[in-house]
């Protein structure tokens, strides 16, 4: 969430910035700044109070002991209503700092000054593209088509199991996911990603520290008996394990990547473009996670952006860079970049990745703070990205390799798969 005091002394360029975001509630601003001027006048009062509480009973202690009991009753008389002044003003400063905390966490983060002005996906900007699209066959057909034809992905035996968005991967299919998991786990580990094996359930402390809660709650499988939820992305738990930490400076950059399902909701989504492996409910993702010194934040985007794109390259896929405008950002981040594939029988882009710098956003509720060079606790900036998201990676993969000798794989999977084509 945004810093409290940000806002007091930014109140212009915060609904200046949230306005790019195109958020609506703009008076929550006013809303905010009033009630923390609420909260420090209750907060002086009651300082005011206990001081002169203690300072009274200072005097009396002193009186007692020269034997003054007299003028110490009479001291005693005139402060025996402090400590109900505290107590009330203590009532009152809880309900002020709960309304206060209820109306700050519904202000997204501020959006970074590059992000474009638009509203939907059609106002994002296009940095770059990279690659040939690929021209198929008269013959060719779409990855769901494909699915059935080799066998790999039975979309229906998951309905049975669980229900629609709960694919079953069967034979080269199931290879092939495991064959790009362990890729990009290994990748990762080139450039300098530790691995973590994390829970694939959270409690509601750790959904609301990365800011799914209370954004995403509709989106999210609720656990309801034992109040857990199911993990959207590796980025809640992995992020979540510097909860309450205070790191050390040299500790940066913090590098983490994890394989784990996700699971998404999807409430509201339906048509063609959510055919086959477009979007599930339950999918696998390697995910790369960093917490860095706020002065790096920026350049660690855009390393991993490259380091994604990268990826791309090495499957031979091809692929354009957004970087996402103000109406189509997520309410946590301060700057994304999302990048897509071009899946060739369906003729779109497909987004398999989102890399987003969140600045203090996250840290904020997670509270991991560092101390500066002077010794001043500061909070650090958290990065995360997709490294990458399978479903549409298989579906481009598949799509734009169909032969007719089968599916090709990419050489950099060969070895992985143990197998070249899928036939």
């Amino acid at each position: 969430m945004l810093q409290l005091n940000y806002i007091r002394e930014n109140r212009d360029k915060v609904v200046e910035r949230l306005g790019v975001k195109n958020f609506k509630e703009i008076g929550l601003v006013d809303e905010i700044i009033h009630l923390d001027e609420q909260r420090r006048k209750i907060q002086s009062e009651s300082d005011a109070v206990s001081a002169e509480a203690n300072s009274s009973a200072k005097k009396i202690g002193e009186l007692m002991r020269q034997g003054k009991k007299e003028e110490a009753e009479a001291i005693k008389s005139q402060s025996s209503g402090y400590k109900e002044q505290v107590k009330h003003l203590t009532d009152e400063l809880a309900i002020v700092e709960q309304d206060l905390n209820a109306k700050i966490v519904q202000l997204p983060n501020l959006p970074h000054t590059s992000v474009p002005v638009g509203v939907s996906a059609d106002d994002n900007e296009v940095v770059l593209e990279h690659g040939t699209i690929p021209t198929l066959a008269e013959d060719a057909v779409s990855h769901w088509d494909l699915l059935t034809k080799y066998g790999i992905v039975d979309l229906e035996l998951g309905v049975k199991v669980t229900g629609a968005g709960f694919p079953v991967y069967k034979g080269k299919g199931a290879r092939l996911q495991r064959a790009l998991i362990n890729f990009f786990l290994d990748e990762a580990a080139k450039v300098g990603y530790e691995e973590v094996q994390v829970p694939i359930m959270v409690n509601e402390a750790s959904a609301f520290a990365t800011g799914q809660l209370p954004d995403k709650e509709g989106q999210m499988y609720h656990v309801t008996h034992d109040d857990l939820y199911l993990i959207p992305t590796a980025e809640v738990p992995v992020t979540n394990i510097y909860r309450d930490v205070i790191v050390k400076e040299e500790q940066f950059p913090i590098r983490h990547c994890a394989y784990t399902p996700c699971f998404r909701r999807e409430a509201g989504s339906y048509g063609a473009h959510v055919r086959g492996l477009n979007r599930l409910h339950q999918f696998d993702k390697v995910e790369t996670v960093q917490i860095v010194h706020p002065d790096q934040s920026y350049a660690a985007l855009e390393e991993m952006n490259t380091y994604v794109q990268s990826l791309l390259q090495k499957l031979e896929l091809p692929y354009r860079v957004l970087r996402l405008c103000g109406g189509d950002m997520s309410f946590t981040a301060a700057l994304t970049y999302d990048l897509e594939v071009y899946s060739a029988a369906q003729k779109r882009w497909l987004e398999v990745s989102s890399v987003s710098n969140f600045e203090t956003y996250q840290s904020n509720r997670l509270k991991v703070r560092f101390k500066n060079q002077e010794g001043k606790m500061q909070l650090a900036h958290t990065l995360n990205g997709s490294a990458l998201a399978l479903p549409r990676i298989v579906a481009s993969l598949l799509e734009n390799n169909q032969t007719e000798k089968g599916i090709r794989i990419p050489n950099v999977l060969i070895p992985y798969t143990g197998f070249e084509y899928i036939d």
